[in-house]
C-alpha cells in the first residue's frame, strides 16, 4: 500500500526506523553536538540527504552501498558523504574553516554564528541542546565574524559544490535575541557568493522589523523554531525558551510569512517530547494554514544533553511514522514541500522523513 507519493508504507517505515535506530557504518561527515536535535552521520539515502545515527548496535548495516536488515536488502541505497576539501583550510588568523562552518548532508553548509546562549544554565536550558558543548570541546569558536563566514562559504562553494546555507545563533541578551547580527552575516556572505540560498534561524525577536531586515539582507527563508506547541511540554523541555509566550511565536510566524512569503517559513516540531500526537498533528495543520512548514523530526538524544543524562530515549517508530505520514499528507494537499524553501532544514530534509513521504 502506498502513501500517495510513490513510496510504499513499508519503505517509509524503514526510513523512519533507520532515522531512530541508525545504521552500522562509519561516516566522516558527522555532527555530535550543537543546538540539536541529533547525533548523526551525514549520508545520502536513495540520493537524498539523510542524517542517521552511527550505531554499532543497530540491526541495520551497510553493504555494497545498500542498507540491509540482517540478510534482507531493504531496497534503500546509502552513500556516505565524503569529507569536504574546505575542511583542510584555515583562515589567515589560524582558525580552521571546520570550526566556522560545517557540512551537513552533501551540499548544505551550516553555522552557529554565536555559539553561546543566555538560556544554557541548567534551570533554563533546552533538554535536547548541547550548543555550548562543542565550544567547550574546542570544535568551534564562540563567535564567527562576517568576514570569516564569507571566506569559508566562498571556499566551500568553489571546492565542494555547496548549494545552500543555514545560519543559526544562540539566543543573546539583546531584545532582538541575536537576529540583527545575522543580518550582518547574511549580507557579508552574499557579497562574496551572490545568489546563494540562505536560511536564518532565530527565536521570535522583540522587534519584528528585524525580519524585514533579514529579508532585505538577502535571506531566502527563515526558521522560527518552537519544537512543541504544547505549553506544558515547552515548560518541561525548554524552561527558558518556553517562557516566550506562544503569542510571540504566532506574531513572528505571521510577519515572517508576510515578509518572506508562503512556505518560506518553517518551525521544528519534535516527536517524542510527550505531546499528544493528535494535538501535534492538529497544531501542524494550523501552521500549514498560516503558510508555515512544520518540520516534523523525531527526538534523538545527543550525548551531553540533559535528556540523555536522564535516560530519555527515542520515541517509538510507529509514532514517528504515524505523525510523519499525517503531516506529509496535509503538506502535499496544501502544495507545500520542503524543497520549495530552497534553503534550510526543511529544504535539506535530512533529520526527518517528511521528504521521503513526498513533503
Amino acid at each position: 500500500m502506498g502513501v500517495g507519493t510513490g513510496i510504499t508504507t513499508e519503505r517509509l517505515s524503514t526510513r523512519v526506523d533507520i532515522a531512530l535506530r541508525g545504521v552500522r557504518m562509519d561516516a566522516p561527515v558527522r555532527r555530535s553536538d550543537g543546538a540539536g536535535p541529533s547525533d548523526d552521520g551525514h549520508v545520502l539515502v536513495d540520493g537524498a540527504n539523510a542524517a542517521l545515527p552511527r550505531n554499532p548496535d543497530s540491526p541495520y548495516r551497510l553493504h555494497d552501498g545498500r542498507i540491509f536488515l540482517g540478510e534482507l536488502d531493504t531496497g534503500l541505497s546509502l552513500q556516505v558523504v565524503a569529507r569536504p576539501r574546505f575542511y583542510d583550510l584555515t583562515t589567515a588568523d589560524g582558525v580552521p574553516y571546520e570550526q566556522i562552518a560545517r557540512l551537513h548532508g552533501a551540499d548544505v553548509l551550516a553555522t552557529t554564528v554565536v555559539q553561546t546562549c543566555i538560556r544554557y544554565a541548567e534551570e533554563q536550558r533546552c533538554r535536547f541542546c548541547t550548543i555550548e558543548e562543542s565550544l567547550r570541546a574546542g570544535a568551534t569558536i564562540a563567535a564567527k565574524t562576517p568576514p570569516q563566514l564569507a571566506e569559508v562559504v566562498q571556499a566551500a562553494v568553489a571546492l565542494d559544490g555547496i548549494r545552500q546555507m543555514v545560519m543559526t545563533t544562540g539566543t543573546t541578551a539583546g531584545p532582538d535575541r541575536g537576529a540583527r547580527y545575522l543580518v550582518r552575516c547574511v549580507r557579508a556572505v552574499l557579497e562574496a557568493v551572490p545568489g546563494l540560498p540562505i536560511q536564518v534561524q532565530i527565536e521570535p525577536p522583540g522587534d519584528l522589523t528585524v525580519l524585514r531586515q533579514l529579508r532585505e539582507a538577502g535571506a531566502t527563508a527563515i526558521g522560527i523554531h518552537v519544537e512543541s506547541l504544547d505549553d506544558e511540554v515547552r515548560r518541561r523541555w525548554m524552561p527558558g525558551k518556553g517562557s516566550v509566550p506562544m503569542a510571540e511565536y504566532e506574531a513572528a510566524w505571521d510577519e515572517a510569512v508576510r515578509v518572506f512569503g508562503h512556505n518560506r517559513v518553517s518551525t521544528y516540531l519534535l516527536v517524542g517530547l510527550g505531546e499528544d500526537p493528535d494535538e501535534l498533528v492538529a497544531g501542524a495543520s494550523r501552521l500549514i494554514e498560516r503558510g508555515v512548514y512544520p518540520f516534523v523530526v523525531p527526538f534523538r538524544p545527543m550525548a551531553g544533553t540533559l535528556a540523555r543524562r536522564d535516560g530519555i530515549g527515542t520515541p517509538p517508530a510507529r509514532l514517528v511514522r504515524d505523525v510523519t505520514e499525517r503531516v506529509a499528507t496535509m503538506l502535499r494537499e496544501a502544495g507545500m514541500t520542503g524543497a520549495d524553501q530552497q534553503a534550510g532544514c526543511a529544504a535539506c530534509g535530512a533529520c526527518g522523513a517528511l521528504s521521503a513521504a513526498g513533503a
